[in-house]
């Protein structure tokens, strides 16, 4: 029954796998990001108070959710490789923390854009905008860390490490603008009840969330069959593969 589970702990196999499912994860991206930007850039109303400038959420709310999804996902990852020394957990959280820090970095550059408008700034030490901001450098904390020890495997535990501990960072993400007095808007889709968007408006939102999240699936896929094949060069199974 959980043989497929176990499968999962096997690069070979999900060498394999992630090969299958990287094209379906690209190409349902592109229709669900065409969808969503073109019917959010051209065919939503404006906002009543922001006019046309609101349209940048379409972009920076996708990207600052992914931002703590694959920190999660990083995080999970380093957790389950150092309670159960499974090294494919080392390389999740290797192939993640690329993307993740893309991520955080367009939801900060599009949040300024965005809050110059409205707030008047670039930047505030808003309590959302700094947690944001600490994720960043977490995020960068794994990254250097894992290429900072001689030993790939100390490299892998330090940094799974951190991410474990830095992964407290993100119900503070979330929950920031309840905790404190904020400039950042509360919560308009994740939240109890019904939505407080337009359904114009929401429609473009939620399949511009799903296209990124697709296409983070289909980045992490490429990436995880490099840093395989990186990690277990010197294994036959590899070397049959490179020699095709």
């Amino acid at each position: 029954m959980w043989t497929w589970f176990y499968k999962l702990a096997s690069p070979p196999h999900v060498y394999a796998l992630a090969g299958t499912l990287a094209p379906w994860f690209l190409g349902l991206a592109a229709l669900t990001i065409g969808y969503g930007v073109i019917d959010g850039l051209a065919f939503a109303p404006p906002d009543y108070q922001q006019g046309d400038a609101f349209r940048i959420i379409y972009v920076h709310a996708p990207a600052a959710w992914m931002s703590t999804f694959v920190y999660t996902i990083m995080a999970v990852a380093g957790a389950i490789a150092l309670i159960w020394r499974i090294k494919m957990g080392h390389i999740v959280a290797a192939a993640c923390a690329p993307i993740g820090t893309s991520f955080t970095v367009l939801a900060l550059v599009t949040g300024s854009l965005w809050g110059k408008p409205m707030w008047g700034t670039y930047w505030a030490w808003d309590p959302r905008l700094t947690s944001e901001l600490i994720l960043l450098f977490l995020y960068f904390g794994t990254m250097s860390l894992r290429g900072g020890f001689e030993d790939a495997a100390q490299g892998d535990r330090a940094a799974a490490l951190l991410a474990v501990v830095g992964v407290v960072n993100v119900p503070i993400i979330h929950y920031s603008v309840v905790w404190w007095n904020s400039l950042h808007q509360g919560a308009t889709v994740a939240k109890l009840g019904k939505p407080a968007m337009d359904p114009s408006m929401l429609w473009p939102l939620l399949s511009n969330l799903l296209g990124f999240m697709l296409f983070f699936g289909a980045v992490l896929c490429i990436r995880l069959r490099g840093e395989i094949l990186n990690r277990e060069r010197q294994a036959t199974w590899v070397r049959r593969v490179v020699s095709l």
